[in-house]
C-alpha cells in the first residue's frame, strides 16, 4: 500500500508538534516538575553524570545565609553567652536584628558578627516573657535582609531548615533541616534564674537539630522565608529531636514596640500566686491549702487598689479556670492573662473549702 506525500507530511508534522509540546510540558508544567524536581532544585554532577537534585535547599540557604548573624554576650570582658539572630529590616543608617532575649539578658556588651565583620550592637528593646530582643547595627555591615513568611500557611510535614551557630562562633553558619512536627504546642519555661515554670509559650515544634547557640536564629520554609525564631529544646535522656520556635507572626506583632524601647505592659490581676507544690512559699504566707487538689494557682495575697481587691477572691483560694480555660499552674495563669489587655474584664473560677466559685476581675 503506497503512502502519499500528504500522509508523510502529516506524520512528520505530528512528530514535530508532539515533540514541541513535550518540551513545553517538561519545562513549564507543575505536574512534571513534581515528578522530576521543583524549581528550587538544581543540577549536580556525580561521576560525570548530571543528576537533578529535587530536595536540595541550597538555593534557599544561599538566599538567606548572609542575613544570619552570630551574637555573643560579654560581662566584665568574659564571654557568657552565644546565640544567633537575623537581619529583618534596614533603614538609611541601620540594620535591625531579631533574636532571643535570654541570649543577651544581663550582658553589658553584645557583639554581632555579620559577614565576617565584628560590631558592638545596640540593644533597642527586649522582653523576657516574649523571649525576644531587637538589636541595631550599622547598615554598612549588613549584606542582605530576610524575607518574612507565614507559619500559619505551613502544614505538618512541611520541610523546614535553620541556620545558626551551634556551640558558638566556630560552627557559625551551620545549616540543619527537618520537618514541621507540630503547631500550637504549649511549652512551659522559666525566666531569668527561676527554678519554676513561670510562663507558657505557644510554639512550633520541629525535628531539625537545635543546639546551644542556635537560639534566636531563623526557622525557614523551603523558599527561604522566616516562619519562626528558634527558641528552645527539651533536654532529656529519653528525648531526641524536639526543638521549638516562636511563630514569626507573634514576634513581628511586638517588633515595633521593641524597636522603640517600649516596655511591654502585661496586664495583672493584682495578686501574689504560687504553685500547689510550693509548700514553703504557701506556709510563709500563713496559708494551708487542700492537698487533694492537683492543678491550679494558689492566691497568696491581694494588692490593695487592684482589680482583684474588688472581687470575691481571698488568700488561700485556688484558681482553676480563667475565661473557661483550665489553669494547671501559675505559668498557665500568666499565659491566659497575657492574651488580654489592661482594662479587660475576665472571669475567674476558684476553689474555696472544696467548693467552686466564680468572680469577675478587671485587669490593671
Amino acid at each position: 500500500m503506497k503512502t502519499n506525500k500528504k500522509e508523510i507530511l502529516l506524520i512528520v508534522s505530528s512528530f514535530l508538534v508532539g515533540g514541541i509540546c513535550m518540551l513545553i510540558l517538561v519545562r513549564f508544567t507543575p505536574l512534571v516538575e513534581d515528578i522530576i524536581g521543583s524549581k528550587n532544585g538544581y543540577v549536580i554532577t556525580k561521576n560525570d553524570t548530571q543528576l537533578y537534585e529535587k530536595s536540595s535547599l541550597a538555593p534557599s540557604v544561599e538566599k538567606v545565609y548572609d542575613s544570619v548573624v552570630v551574637i555573643q554576650g560579654y560581662k566584665d570582658d568574659d564571654l557568657v553567652s552565644n546565640g544567633t539572630g537575623f537581619v529583618y529590616k534596614v533603614d538609611e543608617k541601620y540594620g535591625y536584628i531579631l533574636t532571643n532575649e535570654h541570649i543577651i539578658n544581663g550582658n553589658k556588651t553584645v557583639v554581632i558578627y555579620t559577614s565576617e565583620k565584628e560590631e558592638e550592637a545596640e540593644i533597642l528593646g527586649k522582653d523576657e516573657y516574649l523571649d525576644l530582643a531587637v538589636l541595631r547595627v550599622s547598615k554598612k555591615n549588613v549584606k542582605t535582609v530576610v524575607d518574612i513568611g507565614s507559619s500559619e500557611d505551613m502544614k505538618l510535614g512541611d520541610v523546614v531548615f535553620t541556620i545558626g551557630s551551634p556551640i558558638g562562633y566556630e560552627y557559625r553558619g551551620s545549616v540543619t533541616s527537618g520537618i514541621l512536627s507540630g503547631k500550637d504546642r504549649m511549652v512551659s519555661t522559666s525566666v531569668k534564674n527561676s527554678t519554676n515554670a513561670d510562663w507558657v509559650m505557644r510554639v512550633l515544634q520541629i525535628d531539625a537539630s537545635i543546639n546551644p547557640g542556635n537560639s534566636g536564629g531563623p526557622l525557614l520554609n523551603v523558599n527561604g522565608e522566616v516562619i519562626g525564631i528558634c527558641s528552645l529544646k527539651l533536654v532529656d535522656d529519653n528525648i531526641e529531636g524536639m526543638g521549638f520556635a516562636i511563630p514569626i507572626e507573634y514576634a513581628m506583632s511586638h517588633v515595633e514596640s521593641l524597636e522603640k524601647g517600649k516596655k511591654i505592659k502585661w496586664p495583672v490581676l493584682g495578686i501574689g500566686i504560687a504553685n500547689l507544690n510550693e509548700t514553703n512559699k504557701i506556709l510563709k504566707n500563713g496559708l494551708n491549702v487542700n492537698t487533694k487538689v492537683k492543678e491550679g494557682a494558689v492566691v497568696l495575697n491581694i494588692k490593695d487598689g487592684s482589680g482583684a481587691a474588688d472581687s470575691s477572691l481571698k488568700p488561700g483560694d485556688i484558681i482553676i479556670e480563667a475565661n473557661n480555660h483550665k489553669i494547671k499552674d501559675t505559668a498557665h495563669l500568666r499565659y491566659e492573662l497575657y492574651q488580654h489587655q489592661a482594662g479587660d474584664t475576665i472571669e475567674i473560677k476558684y476553689l474555696r473549702d472544696e467548693k467552686e466559685h466564680t468572680t469577675k476581675i478587671k485587669l490593671n
